[in-house]
């Protein structure tokens, strides 16, 4: 008797082996079942994205099946070109860089117009005489990559300009420094850092592209035709993941803003908070603005063809793409 306890745990042994290895093939099976999926945003870690981060802190992307890889964004690293290298599964960018990037044989979807209207800017200071846009008329322009082009070069045409194009990098230094007359901005971004640097409002002249018949809707979701075709339940639970995400993150701005500031401060990017949450708030107004099917979602026809036909005016395309095939529709009730 005194080995009976021996015997009955070397009985248990193989039991316990086998019931781990079902475990472990249990986990295996539940992991298989997650697809993982990478995106990159088009800048670098600000409130611009604070939906995407959210709904990977939240756990929104989890519960839809998804393990999601947030890349690295930022002007050296755009999104089209991540995309077509297969160095990134989704993307965002604006919709003038999605439209030139398809017509030059880039097979580009948008899965998800984010932003229904347009942000984008370009400022001079009223002490170096400029104050209507034909005096930019020679003037030396800092501009972003070509992704962020289209509607600037459509403003050029518009009014018979010009210009000396300097690129234009992540800051506005620049610009602050006298190296260039005129730069481009995003009202959400760089117009309120120009006033955080010191200048007021009454110091600047703004053209909002928007005022001068450019007002294209900027960030949406992208990713090639290939990967919709062949993975389209991947594109709805990254689309759906994404708006709940932006969702909740503008009904709770304050939390939104604390996991903003994990990515920021991860990054060592220079901003703080009261900038990350001007952006935040300005963004509200671009996301939740009216669309096709109400706020965040839809690409408007009209919005599109308005967009390609500058694009081809301004000789930047020669032929509009198909609206049909340019635009996928992720964007339908969530099923749980």
């Amino acid at each position: 008797m005194e080995h009976g306890p021996l015997q009955y745990s070397a009985l248990r042994r193989p039991f316990r082996l086998i019931f781990i290895w079902f475990l472990l093939c249990f986990a295996a099976v539940g992991t298989a079942e997650s697809a993982t999926v990478s995106f990159i945003p088009q800048w670098q870690p600000q409130a611009q994205f604070a939906g995407f981060y959210v709904a990977y802190e939240k756990g929104f992307y989890r519960e839809r099946g998804l393990d999601v890889r947030i890349l690295r964004g930022g002007p050296e690293w755009p999104p089209s070109e991540m995309l077509a290298q297969g160095r990134a599964d989704f993307g965002t960018m604006q919709l003038t860089a999605g439209i030139v990037r398809r017509a030059r044989g880039v097979k580009l979807v948008n899965v998800c117009q984010l932003a229904q209207h347009s942000a984008l800017m370009l400022i001079a200071k009223k002490s170096s005489g400029i104050i209507e846009p034909q005096d930019i008329n020679g003037k030396k322009v800092g501009l972003w990559g070509e992704d962020f082009q289209g509607q600037v070069h459509a403003f050029f045409r518009k009014y018979g300009l010009k210009v000396q194009t300097v690129p234009q990098g992540a800051t506005l230094n620049l610009f602050l420094r006298g190296g260039v007359d005129v730069a481009s901005a995003m009202w959400y971004n760089e117009y309120h850092l120009l006033l955080n640097a010191g200048l007021n409002p009454e110091d600047l002249t703004a053209f909002f592209l928007a005022a001068h018949g450019l007002n294209v809707p900027e960030d949406g979701i992208y990713c090639l035709e290939r990967t919709f075709k062949e993975k389209p339940q991947e594109c709805r639970q990254f689309v759906q993941g994404s708006i709940a995400g932006w969702e909740y993150a503008l009904a709770h701005p304050e939390e939104a803003l604390d996991i903003v500031m994990k990515y920021v401060d991860a990054a060592h990017v220079p901003t703080n908070r009261v900038h990350q949450q001007w952006m935040l708030e300005r963004l509200r107004t671009m996301v939740m603005a009216a669309g096709p099917r109400g706020p965040i979602g839809g690409l408007d026809p009209d919005d599109y063809y308005r967009a390609a036909k500058s694009l081809k005016d301004d000789g930047t395309i020669r032929e509009i793409p198909d609206f049909s095939k340019f635009y996928c529709d992720c964007d339908t009730p969530d099923e749980k």
